[in-house]
């Protein structure tokens, strides 16, 4: 099977413009995740999808492949479709990589590619254990519910599934396995035109949650459960604890 990976990435940020030309450990945020990708065998090509001419030089100066696409596309989704409306033909899945993890480890890519493969599968997604009590009630952590087969259930900001015979929530760790969603997604590339075209649903605009779209909508999300964590690059602070954590 032919894989296109594809990283978004976009100069405008609230939090942190010009994110993605950040030097993280003296080299470009863009160029580490671009780097990481291409580590991973299961992936056909690499390409970064920008709003930007900025990073759109940046990438060819380190060597890598860019396309521009629209500036108007409201997710990383949207912008993939573009992608592969453009350059996507012969393809037959895509790997939405995020575009803020420059040390993302190549075997999770593997790992969803592996997943996307699967005849039967048209979305794929990745999910960690939650060991820790504050990731469990944090907002900013998504969490997932899945069958016994893999399939997502629900994408939720609150802890999932509630435990109510256990009062204090400090120990639910103690009781059951609890997931955090991992932000990277696969798409049959037929799947991925399909799901872009879909307007926003109410448990999306619920949660904010651009995932919840297509479960509403009666699409599979097959997930895969990775034992690696991920670090991203939210706000400028976050570059100095990644840069320790990586420093080797």
């Amino acid at each position: 099977m032919k894989i296109l990976g594809i990283i978004p990435a976009r100069y405008g940020s609230t939090r942190f413009e010009g994110k993605p030309l950040a030097l993280i450990n003296s080299k470009m945020m863009i160029q580490r995740v671009y780097e990481q990708a291409k580590k991973a065998d299961r992936l056909s090509e690499v390409v970064v999808a920008t709003d930007d001419e900025r990073i759109y030089k940046a990438v060819e100066s380190f060597g890598g492949k860019a396309v521009m696409t629209s500036a108007n596309h409201k997710s990383g989704t949207d912008r993939c479709c573009e992608v592969v409306e453009k350059i996507g033909e012969g393809f037959d899945a895509v790997i939405n990589i995020q575009g803020d993890e420059p040390y993302i480890n190549p075997l999770q890519i593997n790992q969803i590619a592996e997943l996307i493969s699967d005849m039967d599968t048209p979305l794929a997604s990745l999910c960690k254990p939650i060991k820790d009590y504050d990731e469990l009630v944090s907002h900013n952590a998504v969490k997932v519910v899945f069958d016994v087969n893999g399939k997502a259930l629900y994408f939720s900001r609150y802890a999932i599934p509630f435990m109510r015979n256990v009062e204090d929530d400090k120990i639910w760790l103690e009781k059951r396995a609890f997931y955090k969603h991992i932000g990277i997604y696969a798409y049959k590339c037929d799947v991925l035109k399909k799901v872009a075209a879909l307007p926003q649903s109410g448990l999306e605009l619920a949660e904010s949650l651009e995932q919840l779209r297509w479960l509403e909508n009666g699409y599979t999300v097959r997930m895969g459960v990775t034992e690696f964590e991920s670090y991203s690059v939210d706000v400028p602070e976050d570059i100095i604890k990644i840069e320790t954590i990586f420093k080797s």
